[in-house]
């Protein structure tokens, strides 16, 4: 009889344990570090043969306040967290986005009454075409945390469609993280590397585009075989059993749920209307980054006129189709401020509150049921919050026992005297295990780059293929590492256990390493533009 594995909790504090463990195997040290500016932005960057041993700081009692520390290290992580939790629930409420799921779903079904669609499959055109639109996000503009809002919508969708959670989470977030792997304009991976290796901003972008398409073909791939699979017996599913809190969420048809009136939701368009149209006089141009350069756009003031005059049809038809609308253009909003104005977790959080109020607003509920709503949705999410700090403590006992300096040292060190495609293999085997670690593209580069960047001088490999290095050293294990607050966080909305996470992403990551060593290759032997 096989022994109960072990809960998620448990296993991210034995990794605690562990790396407590090491601050007293491994000697302390560290690098000296200056503040430079790189690409408009100050960063502490290490100062290359300026690493000294330091006291050993071992980690003992430190393994339970590390909990605490973790807490405190990714607070805003996990009130996006329980913001998001809470705004979905009374959302939710309304059955919106079951309303949404079937009427999708009816759309879709008259695809199949087209030879061509049906012979290719309108379910694969529906995976392929929502992960592309991920994968970009991920690639231009390093779409990370913003992926934990989608999970109450794709999560649902893939079992509304026969797949399961697992499917639901890579139609977004693996997604996400493959166009990140292989980005060829995300401003945090590739252009804070690039700055770093004193290289021109988002050179070489014709080979990264290439990569991002090979790596998207592997992933989509792997991902759409998997879905196969569990659309012809559901009960293969690792995750089956945990998937019922989903499917006994999607009981209800399009046909049960009543359709709501209500003169509370123009109240909410009225005030929503005013908002916004401030908005986009506070802000008529949005500067657009894409890679090294800015579009001044009306963003805004577009969005703005699109929303109310789509939510003036929603409105004819029920409330819900007015709440699909603004849930539609939150996203659009959120698309907009993250790639135009700069917003982070902050306003990513305050943009989803606001559609969580006034989709009560808009449902006739009370001020005293839409709190008791939200109250239920942030306690229902709670666990999903919690494991964040909890998983955080990883990094704050690594950090903390002065360890990571001395193993990148010693590694770095000893890998002067392996050719170019030794050398290549374990700078991207450095990379791709920090990563656990300092799941922080900017911060991993930070540590990893001017160390790398002097290697690959003097063995005669060029700095922008260091660049490739970090950046698919840096990707992949996002979607593994149980220190990445966002992929916990992810999983605990999904309700995906870890342990089942690891089972089933573990060979997927093992294709997608591979695949990212050969693409490696060619930045060592062939003449790219670039490098």
């Amino acid at each position: 009889m096989l022994k109960k594995v072990p809960h998620t909790y448990v296993i991210i504090f034995a990794l605690i344990v562990f790396c407590a463990v090491l601050t007293g195997l491994i000697p302390g040290g560290e690098f000296e570090r200056n503040d430079v500016l790189v690409n408009g932005v100050e960063r502490s960057v290490i100062k290359a043969g300026s690493f000294h041993f330091t006291d050993s700081k071992i980690q003992s009692w430190q393994i339970f306040s590390s909990f605490f520390d973790g807490f405190l290290r990714t607070t805003n992580i996990i009130a996006l967290i329980l913001l998001i939790g809470g705004s979905f629930w009374i959302l939710n409420e309304s059955k919106s986005i079951d309303l949404g799921i079937y009427s999708f779903l009816k759309f879709s079904k008259r695809w199949e009454k087209s030879k061509w669609l049906a012979g290719i499959g309108v379910n694969n055109l529906v995976l392929v075409g929502t992960m592309t639109v991920f994968s970009l996000f991920g690639a231009i503009f390093g779409m990370s945390e913003e992926t934990i809002a989608f999970t109450i919508i794709f999560v649902p969708l893939a079992i509304s469609m026969g797949y399961d959670s697992i499917v639901g989470v890579s139609m977004y977030f693996i997604a996400a993280a493959l166009g990140f792997a292989g980005a060829f304009l995300n401003p945090f991976t590739v252009g804070v590397a690039q700055g770093l290796s004193d290289i021109p901003l988002f050179s070489g972008i014709e080979y990264r585009i290439f990569m991002w398409a090979v790596i998207n073909l592997v992933g989509f791939t792997y991902i759409l075989r998997y879905a196969s699979k569990i659309r012809k017996d559901p009960k293969k599913s690792l995750v089956y059993t945990d998937d019922a809190y989903w499917r006994s969420h999607n009981q209800t048809t399009d046909e049960t749920i009543p359709q709501i009136k209500s003169k509370s939701a123009w109240f909410a368009l009225i005030v929503l209307a005013i908002g916004l149209i401030l908005f986009s006089i506070r802000f008529p141009l949005s500067a657009i980054l894409i890679g090294n350069s800015t579009f001044s756009l009306p963003a805004i003031p577009v969005a703005t006129g699109l929303f109310l005059l789509s939510s003036l049809f929603a409105l004819r038809h029920s409330v819900q189709y007015f709440i699909l609308n603004l849930l539609t253009f939150t996203i659009v909003f959120l698309v907009i401020g993250v790639m135009g104005h700069g917003w982070y977790i902050k306003e990513i959080a305050t943009i989803f509150l606001a559609m969580g109020i006034f989709s009560g607003i808009a449902a006739n509920k009370s001020p005293n049921t839409i709190t008791k709503l939200f109250l239920e949705g942030a306690k229902d999410i709670l666990p999903a919050a919690l494991i964040v700090g909890l998983a955080r403590g990883i990094v704050v006992i690594l950090e903390d026992g002065t360890v990571i300096d001395t193993i990148l040292f010693y590694v770095s060190d000893s890998m002067k005297d392996f050719g170019k495609v030794g050398t290549l293999g374990i700078m991207y085997l450095i990379q791709t295990l920090l990563n656990v670690f300092i799941p922080s593209g900017s911060g991993q580069a930070a540590l990893t780059i001017p160390i790398m960047s002097q290697i690959s001088d003097l063995i005669g490999i060029s700095r922008q293929a260091t660049v490739v290095v970090f950046q698919l050293g840096d990707g992949f294990t996002n979607m593994i590492t149980p220190t990445s607050g966002i992929l916990i966080g992810v999983l605990g909305i999904a309700r995906i256990p870890y342990e089942k996470w690891f089972k089933w992403i573990a060979p997927f990551m093992l294709i997608l390493i591979v695949t990212g060593f050969l693409l490696l290759l060619p930045t060592a032997f062939l003449d790219l533009n670039g490098f």
